[in-house]
């Protein structure tokens, strides 16, 4: 299941114009996802679905973010 979020995860974000370098979700320790990249300050790890909905409804479209980074920080006080 987790396999199947974070490829669902990774298609939103091409979707949303990221470059894998930029921002991409890949498997973590104990059945974690992981999602990082040039455009996160550090890496968000949790439950495979919960990356998924981060990347789904929190993410903008790089063409939103632009220059700014995303935060982990930020991400969790929006869930």
């Amino acid at each position: 299941m987790a396999d199947d979020a974070i490829a669902a995860a990774n298609s939103v974000l091409r979707d949303k114009g990221y470059a894998e370098r930029d921002l991409a979700v890949h498997p973590g320790l104990r059945g974690k996802a992981l999602l990082k990249g040039n455009k996160l300050v550090s890496p968000f790890s949790d439950d495979g679905e919960l990356v998924l909905r981060v990347v789904r409804e929190l993410v903008p479209a790089e063409a939103e973010l632009g220059h700014r980074m995303l935060r982990p920080a930020d991400l969790r006080a929006q869930l």
